[in-house]
Order: C-alpha cells, then structure tokens, then sequence
C-alpha cells in the first residue's frame, strides 16, 4: 500500500525580514491557547546531528482577524506543552509502530 506523505509548511519571517520555512509536526489546542510544534526544513547537514530533538513551540493569536504565531513567554506554560508534545510524539512514532 502506497502512502504518500505531504508535509504541512509554513514561512515565517524573522525581525531581520529574513524567511525561514517549517514543517507544523504537531497541533495542539487547549484551555491554555493553541499551539503548534515546529521544526525548520532547511538546515545544514552537521545542525540536523546536533539538533535532531529540536522543535519550536509557537501559540496561534488571532490578531486584526488573522492568525499569527507568537513564542511561548511564560516558562511553565512552554515546559508544560513540551511535555505535552513530546508525549505525543513517542505515542505517534514509537508505540504505534507497525510491525
């Protein structure tokens, strides 16, 4: 069976006007917000050994009627949804193996 995988990406821009692309690999919405975890498509070959685990949390606002992604100030809140998402990553991807 053929699964074809198509990755959902976005473009940010940073405060230099610089565009950086990512792929949303998780969506997350609660009583505190909703969220979105990130990780950057393009990087160089060496950053993707070093960074393997890293990903971007960013909470969705609604702002002049569209949505904007905001970092995440408030250290409990991001470590909460850390924890939140990396639960559901090892879910996803490790005891949903098949075999």
């Amino acid at each position: 069976m053929d699964h074809e995988y198509e990755a959902d990406l976005l473009t940010l821009l940073d405060d230099e006007g610089q565009e950086h692309e990512f792929e949303i690999i998780d969506e997350l919405e609660n009583d505190d917000g909703h969220f979105l975890a990130l990780v950057p498509t393009q990087q160089e070959p060496d950053e993707i050994a070093s960074d393997a685990e890293t990903y971007y949390i960013f909470e969705v606002i609604e702002e002049d009627g569209e949505e904007q992604l905001q970092e995440v100030d408030d250290d409990a809140l991001l470590d909460k949804l850390a924890g939140i998402f990396e639960e559901r990553f090892n879910e996803a991807y490790f005891d949903g193996e098949e075999e």
